[in-house]
């Protein structure tokens, strides 16, 4: 089996849990004996069995790769909407449909909603999201799967394994408005709690990275910030030493430095959203999104409670992963 992997992610502009999951799915099919090539575009005499894409594929993209007698695989992150309610959800699904009965099909090729019926398989991260998919897409039923993403081994930690942790928190994430890094850090000044922060901004001179490197620079006790961590040995005892981990951000598909703090056995303190209560259910806190006063409160707590809260279910490792894909690859 040849597997061609596709992406429309320009890693040189937009780094972050994308890249990742697509460049560690590719290590983990390769280790498993899975012929893995990215996509050459512009080589037509390239060959495979399935094309695997992240995310929302063209319609006729997937009719020529049909054409040329390969299966299409689609995985897209639906973040956004998985951060909706099941209301607001329920009603964007019915618009939905009634643009499809009365909008010109010209109009709507633009949303490429038609990926959803074209694609042999449409995998998804959590069963949330399978829900949202199912809400707002409709994809034939037998052809939406369930695969989480994975975590190295480095990140692994024995049961049995003590491990002296530090007093302070961790959050790993880009620094952009949606991750809510400044009001995180906002919040650790006013609870008075001590909070490291792991990341790169998407530019250097956006306006909101410069307000949150000012907070830092003037707090120093509560907030240490020195970039992002490459290394992931190193991430990974940063996590196994770390208080507790917080992700607040209003967005999210299935956060991997969410699940690489839950296999280093970190307790979580995560956005009260569907896709956390999905993937951790009651082995992590939740905290609202709301004003610096209500998540200041929510920090402090999580911060004196931390060393007696459940250590959070392990997640899979990427090889788990690869062989859940290449069942599906082989069904097809």
């Amino acid at each position: 089996m040849k597997v061609l992997i596709d992406h429309q992610l320009p890693f040189l502009l937009a780094h972050g849990g994308l890249q990742i999951q697509i460049e560690r799915t590719k290590e983990a099919l390769e280790a498993i004996g899975v012929e893995v090539e990215y996509l050459r575009w512009w080589d037509d005499s390239q060959n495979g069995d399935v094309i695997h894409f992240f995310g929302r594929a063209n319609p006729s993209h997937i009719d020529f790769a049909h054409a040329k007698g390969m299966k299409y695989v689609m995985s897209e992150l639906l973040t956004g909407q998985g951060s909706r309610t099941p209301t607001h959800l329920r009603f964007q699904g019915v618009c939905e449909q009634m643009l499809r009965r009365f909008v010109p099909a010209t109009f709507l090729a633009n949303f490429r909603w038609d990926a959803y019926y074209k694609a042999d398989a449409c995998i998804v991260l959590t069963e949330w999201e399978a829900e949202v998919t199912r809400l707002l897409f409709a994809p034939p039923p037998n052809r939406l799967h369930v695969v989480p993403n994975g975590v190295e081994p480095e990140f692994f930690i024995a049961p049995d394994h003590l491990i002296k942790r530090r007093d302070e928190l961790v959050c790993t994430a880009t620094i952009t408005e949606r991750k809510r890094v400044l009001e995180l850090a906002e919040a650790a000044v006013a609870a008075r709690v001590p909070l490291r922060i792991l990341g790169n901004p998407y530019g250097k001179d956006d306006p909101y990275y410069l307000r949150f490197l000012a907070l830092a620079e003037r707090h120093p006790d509560f907030v240490r910030y020195a970039g992002s961590v490459d290394d992931r040995a190193e991430l990974a005892r940063i996590y196994q030493s770390a208080r507790g981990f917080v992700l607040l951000s209003t967005m999210e598909s299935l956060s991997l430095s969410a699940l690489e703090a839950a296999a280093a056995g970190c307790p979580l303190l995560l956005s009260d959203l569907p896709w956390a209560h999905s993937t951790f259910g009651h082995n992590a806190t939740y905290c609202p999104i709301a004003k610096t006063a209500s998540t200041a409160a929510a920090l402090r707590k999580f911060y004196d409670e931390s060393p007696s809260l459940p250590i959070p279910a392990m997640p899979c490792h990427w090889g788990d992963v690869a062989n859940q894909l290449v069942r599906i690859y082989q069904k097809l």
